[in-house]
């Protein structure tokens, strides 16, 4: 039987060092389960490995999408599975990386299976979005779904909107199609998850930012900042150094925002891998 291998965990706790060595020893390549590195423009913000890293492996759904394209955890778990059935036709074993955990759930447990979203609806919901706030969608998002509403992370816009957009193209709830139900896989699975203590992680974090700014993370938010109104934009990283350049903060107070956002978005992803370690008993 093939086999996945499944590097996950929080971001900045090594995940990419340890998914190059298994990828290296099992002479195979790497997909790459991150919902930010699959866009381009983005490198130092997103964390994407660099040449030197990526040199005796091949990456796949890593800078491969204009900053404007729409991609969801649907749409990864079946390019994934295509991808790693093209690799398994050459090698026994596939590596998969990444902490995005919505793209590692679809891709080890299956999705949902959802109406496709027209252009028609996706298309004016952004402009309209846009133009009337997040709060604007939050309060879409409860008239639609109060069920959904009430246990969706609603500072994750993306997710917000996805509800949305399902709602209105499917004439249902989100909630009633979301079934849970995990779907069977002709693969062996096999997940690593990389953990640490929290102060040594958050260590980690803080020195990766400071790496990332002195890489060239302001210049790269900079040639971005026109472009700032896309979803796939609103990271950690970014939103910081936008609010920089707005005039919210300086420059000192950005970067020490983005070390405090990156250790709270590292404790969501915790908190996700221990609620999954403890449903899997």
């Amino acid at each position: 039987m093939k086999k996945l291998i499944v590097v996950t965990g929080p971001t900045a706790s090594g995940k990419t060092d340890l998914a190059i060595k298994l990828a290296l020893e099992h002479d195979t390549e790497i997909i790459s389960a991150d919902s930010r590195q699959i866009y381009k423009g983005i490198p130092i913000v997103t964390a994407v490995p660099d040449l030197s890293q990526r040199a005796g492996v091949t990456h796949h759904l890593m800078e491969a999408l204009p900053l404007d394209a729409y991609y969801s955890a649907a749409m990864f778990e079946e390019d994934a599975l295509k991808i790693a059935r093209s690799i398994w036709q050459r090698r026994d074993v596939a590596v998969v990386c990444g902490g995005s955990m919505m793209y590692v759930d679809a891709l080890v447990k299956g999705i949902d299976e959802l109406p496709t979203v027209p252009d028609s609806i996706r298309l004016p919901l952004m402009e309209e979005w846009r133009a009337n706030g997040d709060d604007w969608l939050r309060d879409r998002l409860k008239a639609l779904d109060p069920e959904y509403y009430a246990i969706v992370d609603r500072a994750n816009m993306k997710r917000v909107f996805h509800a949305v957009e399902i709602c209105l193209a499917a004439g249902a709830t989100y909630s009633s199609l979301r079934t849970g139900k995990k779907k069977d896989r002709d693969f062996e699975i096999e997940k690593i998850v990389i953990d640490m203590p929290r102060e040594q992680l958050f260590d980690r974090i803080n020195r990766r930012v400071l790496s990332m700014v002195d890489r060239g993370l302001e210049e790269e938010a900079r040639r971005v900042y026109p472009l700032r109104h896309l979803n796939s934009l609103n990271t950690v990283g970014l939103k910081e150094m936008f609010a920089y350049f707005d005039g919210e903060m300086d420059r000192d107070t950005a970067i020490a925002r983005i070390q405090k956002n990156t250790r709270v978005y590292a404790k969501k992803q915790l908190t996700w891998l221990k609620k999954e370690k403890g449903n899997n008993g």
